[in-house]
């Protein structure tokens, strides 16, 4: 259901209504038991919160709900996930769940605790579960050197159940645990917490007042495809250290839409394009970009890179008869679909024309 008010505004009352009596329905028809953290905090409101729920053929798969001091890096906080009986290979690594963790205290309090792995530890643990300990494998990782950046995550079987524990703030042989009975307090505290969060990001100090577009020139398209040769350079190190793909944290939200529409408008006023024609033109230079990080070291932190960097940027505004004219027009070719009937058409002959640019400037610079 759309919920908005008469002047066109969301109601955010009615959104969050809906929200909570969708939870309801959903988590009646739980078929497992669903745990949370045992603490003392009483009716703290929005110290108790359903995160999320999964489902398959909608069928309840999985529940999360996480319980303590979300704004404070130093918690304490428990995440508890509950997933069904099911393949414990269907679920994430610990050290992923540590991440998600990290992810949340950046979306929630603008804190980046870092994308590398600090102290790493294997424990063996003790949880209480009901009444019962329960034996526990975790993985600790820990990033400043006062103890606030540590992050654990462990997990057990319960039953026919798996759970996966995350916490910070406190030891996990600490952590008892209990069957939730009513989902209430949870639900409604989803509601209070989505309250709190928006207060606190509203009350963040504002950046300073945008440049006007006559003073930006061709910022907002440099800044836009630094940034995605960036991501690309992320993933891919990722990827060779054999870890699962996921973007730096600096590098995701709402900062790169803003990038974005600012570099759309820039190419509007630059190039005199309509909005459609600069949206597919800052979408090509992105990908131009992007792609050729992805095959080419050198496009990252070299001279070399950085000249490519602004020959893209000035031919994609400015059509300019840049060094590389070449390879910028067999990227045209190749992102208009190419023909690969034509050696022309290729990502061979895209490739090799970057690659001769590269040489004769290379040559270039060492006669100097």
């Amino acid at each position: 259901m759309m919920w908005q008010g008469t002047g066109g505004a969301w109601d955010l009352d009615g959104v969050y209504a809906d929200q909570e009596a969708y939870g309801r329905r959903v988590l009646a028809g739980a078929g497992f038991p669903v745990f949370g953290w045992v603490h003392g905090a009483g009716g703290v409101p929005g110290w108790d919160v359903l995160a999320e729920y999964g489902l398959a053929d909608g069928e309840l798969e999985s529940v999360e709900v996480r319980s303590g001091d979300w704004s404070s890096v130093h918690g304490p906080y428990v995440t508890v996930r509950t997933h069904r009986a099911g393949p414990a290979a269907l679920l994430p690594d610990l050290e992923d769940v540590v991440e998600d963790e990290r992810d949340r205290v950046y979306e929630h309090l603008g804190v980046d605790e870092g994308d590398t792995a600090g102290g790493v530890r294997a424990l063996r643990e003790w949880i209480t579960v009901d009444g019962e300990p329960h034996p526990v494998q975790v993985h600790e990782d820990s990033r400043a050197a006062d103890g606030h950046g540590t992050v654990w995550a462990g997990r057990l079987r319960v039953g026919a159940t798996t759970v996966t524990v995350t916490g910070r703030g406190l030891a996990p042989g600490s952590v008892e645990l209990r069957r939730i009975t009513d989902f209430e307090r949870y639900i409604v505290g989803r509601t209070v917490m989505l309250r709190q969060v928006a207060a606190l990001r509203a009350d963040r100090s504002p950046a300073g007042p945008a440049p006007e577009p006559t003073e930006l020139g061709l910022q907002a398209h440099r800044e836009l495809v630094l940034q995605a040769v960036e991501r690309t350079g992320a993933m891919l190190a990722q990827q060779r250290a054999g870890r699962s793909a996921r973007l730096p944290r600096h590098l995701r939200g709402e900062d790169r839409q803003a990038r974005w529409e600012t570099a759309v408008r820039q190419q509007m006023r630059l190039a005199s394009e309509t909005r459609e024609e600069a949206d597919e033109a800052v979408t090509s230079m992105v990908n131009h970009l992007s792609r050729l990080a992805f095959h080419a070291d050198w496009v990252g932190g070299t001279i070399e890179g950085a000249a490519a960097v602004e020959e893209v940027v000035r031919y994609t505004a400015f059509a300019s008869e840049v060094p590389s004219l070449p390879a910028q027009r067999a990227w045209e070719r190749l992102w208009a679909g190419g023909t690969p009937e034509l050696p022309a058409g290729t990502e061979d002959a895209w490739l090799t024309a970057w690659e001769q640019w590269r040489v004769e400037r290379t040559q270039h610079r060492a006669r100097r």
